[in-house]
């Protein structure tokens, strides 16, 4: 019986931690766009269809959730806060090992904007950019797709996916995998192209870097 409690308790508490959904849009004449992933699991950047810069957060187990802007002539930050009960996932830890809450971002962003990432721990996902990339974080799953301008990567530990057909290379990885197709590489590895306009640098002390030339 009174197990048959806690389980009824628990899949109540679920229901009511639904996820929140927050968004905002806006135009800017700043070229280039910076996001900060305090506070959140996931992130996702790909183009817009518009001119303006689409921002959607999505939380789970807080009672308010704020996208944050500021800019100027130059460039325009984006930034994240959360409000109120944080740590639901303190509820019945016997039972529960995985964190209720998830607070998950997508951005759309014009072509043309330069856009930075700056984060610890986070995933990322740019979904086919076309925008140039530079994505500063300590750890992480980052699924870049099919790179499609110049993409700078900097991470502590975490896996790099990405397709890199016609792409120059400069990859680093100390203590981690680089493989491109079916081959295995130490270290380093860097690819020069004469007709390529667009490179893909990383650089990582412990991160596994998976490419397809495809």
């Amino acid at each position: 019986m009174k197990y048959k409690f806690v389980l009824f308790f628990l899949i109540n508490s679920v229901v009511l931690f639904a996820q929140k959904k927050v968004s905002k849009q806006f135009q800017t004449l700043a070229n280039e766009v910076n996001i900060y992933t305090a506070g959140l699991d996931n992130l996702v950047v790909e183009n817009s269809d518009s001119d303006f810069i689409e921002v959607y957060l999505y939380a789970e187990s807080y009672d308010d959730q704020l996208i944050k802007v500021d800019e100027n002539s130059k460039e325009v930050n984006v930034k994240f806060a959360f409000e109120g009960t944080q740590t639901r996932e303190v509820i019945f830890r016997k039972f529960i090992t995985k964190r209720l809450q998830r607070a998950n971002v997508i951005v759309k962003i014009p072509k043309g904007k330069k856009v930075f990432v700056f984060g610890e721990n986070v995933d990322l996902e740019s979904k086919n950019l076309k925008n140039e990339l530079a994505i500063y974080i300590e750890n992480g799953i980052v699924k870049l797709n099919k790179i499609q301008a110049n993409t700078i990567l900097k991470l502590y530990s975490g896996n790099v996916y990405a397709s890199v057909n016609n792409t120059n290379l400069d990859l680093v990885s100390k203590k981690g995998k680089i493989k491109i197709d079916d081959i295995f590489y130490k270290e380093k590895y860097k690819k020069d192209l004469e007709n390529s306009n667009k490179k893909l640098s990383t650089n990582s002390i412990k991160a596994n870097i998976y490419l397809s030339s495809n």
